[in-house]
């Protein structure tokens, strides 16, 4: 993409109600749009970080042996009624009525739904077990909506739920979305660390939420240093094998990490040697639940058994916020010039900045470079502007661009191109071939599969 035709409505000045990092560099970057209080349109640059989360989340959902659909985002309250939750939820939920008086909601979640689409297709434990997810806006009114995306009104959110015959069947399928979930934020460049948690209005007794370490976070959180250490990496996992899957959520789950509201100083005194003793603050990036028969039973959600007999199905919900996502990776990944985009999530893999836009060696090498990127997958962001360097290179700090590309005759006259790195600043001078073959090579573990 060529900035001159790109739509990148960059600021200079930051924002005297963004109270948050995420929330000034995203405004400053051009990525959000602020529309009422906790609403936001997605403009371009941000739109792509959403969807390039978005595939993750999918592509590892998948891997896990779920099935993506996708529900509407108004609901019947009827079905909230049955379930015993529409008058429960309070006045986050925003209720409506249609033009002929049938009272709605636009949902803050799908565990109703969801259920009403299971038992009417769904009547035998041979069709068990079942995991469906989407990826679908929400919405829930919240009194006092601050900090960008990180506590909007409108949010972007994966919510999956998996059907089971019984306890265990469910806690397979609980542990499978533990797992999975682990593997999806490490893909972002995130440590995200899970703590048993309380399940607020979806209910149930077994819950974990994942928390991003960042200054920013909402909650203090506790935990053992040895959970840092943690990564799955390029671990090949059968997800349908129960004592795998299993180890590896007691792996995550066995050395200490609690949030304040379940913090035990005496267990924790206890459990974990001093020097690995950590407090900080945590951001919720996503939360999963079992619930048991808590929406099957009010509902008629059953099937029959090998036996004969109707028995309701088990339930968990497993919910990603994908667009609070990228608050949290910016909280976590940035400094006093901008954002700094882990590889796995970048809207683009490099930035070309031309020294001297209109000198004809300098434009024809940008244009070389741009084509040979292309050429190798990888999506760049061409900085044609006639503007001076100073602003260039204070764009690309800005949004945050991984690896920048410096060409000007100067380099050129050596048969060179500077390729720079945003986390590091450090630089290096190579061939522009070199270059994209250094890119290529960063960028390979970082592509994705297709996801349907």
């Amino acid at each position: 993409m060529r900035l001159s035709r790109y739509f990148l409505p960059v600021l200079k000045e930051n924002p005297a109600d963004a109270q948050i990092a995420s929330h000034r560099f995203m405004l400053r970057a051009g990525m959000i749009k602020q529309q009422q209080a906790g609403i936001y349109s997605w403009l371009p640059l941000g739109f792509r970080v959403l969807r390039k989360l978005e595939n993750i989340v999918h592509e590892e959902q998948v891997r896990a042996g779920h099935i993506p659909m996708l529900m509407p985002t108004l609901q019947p309250a009827d079905l909230w009624r049955e379930s015993g939750r529409y008058d429960d939820y309070g006045e986050e939920m925003l209720r409506i009525k249609d033009r002929h008086g049938r009272e709605m909601l636009y949902g803050p979640t799908n565990e109703e739904m969801i259920t009403d689409i299971f038992r009417a297709h769904v009547n035998s434990y041979k069709d068990l077990p079942l995991t469906l997810y989407h990826i679908q806006w929400k919405f829930r009114d919240e009194i006092r909506p601050r900090f960008g995306v990180m506590r909007g009104r409108e949010f972007f959110m994966k919510d999956g739920y998996n059907f089971d015959i019984d306890y265990e069947h469910a806690i397979h399928a609980y542990n499978r979305h533990m797992v999975s979930y682990l593997r999806t934020y490490e893909r972002m460049g995130l440590q995200a660390i899970p703590m048993r948690a309380d399940s607020g209005p979806i209910g149930g007794d077994d819950t974990h939420e994942f928390l991003v370490l960042a200054e920013t976070g909402e909650s203090e959180v506790f935990y053992d240093s040895a959970i840092t250490d943690l990564k799955l990496g390029d671990r090949v996992i059968d997800y349908d094998d129960w004592d795998e899957v299993a180890g590896i959520c007691r792996e995550w789950t066995t050395p200490y990490a609690r949030t304040d509201e379940t913090h035990d100083e005496a267990v924790f005194a206890a459990e974990v040697p001093e020097e690995r003793r950590r407090s900080a603050r945590g951001i919720e990036v996503g939360q999963i639940f079992y619930f048991g028969t808590k929406y099957s039973e009010p509902m008629g959600a059953m099937v029959t058994t090998e036996s004969g007999e109707r028995v309701p199905v088990h339930m968990g919900s497993h919910g990603i916020g994908v667009s609070r996502l990228v608050g949290a990776i910016i909280e976590a990944n940035h400094d006093e010039n901008g954002i700094i985009w882990p590889e796995g999530v970048t809207p683009f893999h490099a930035g070309i900045v031309n020294l001297r836009q209109g000198d004809a060696a300098t434009d024809a090498a940008c244009e070389a470079l741009y084509a040979g990127l292309k050429a190798r997958g990888l999506e760049a962001l061409y900085d044609d502007r006639e503007e001076r360097a100073g602003a260039k290179f204070a764009t690309m700090d800005l949004i945050g661009l991984p690896w920048r590309i410096t060409v000007g005759p100067r380099g050129l006259a050596k048969g060179v191109v500077e390729l720079t790195s945003r986390r590091s600043g450090e630089s290096e001078e190579m061939s522009a071939e070199a270059a994209i073959e250094r890119l290529a090579e960063i960028y390979a573990p970082h592509r994705g599969t297709p996801v349907f």
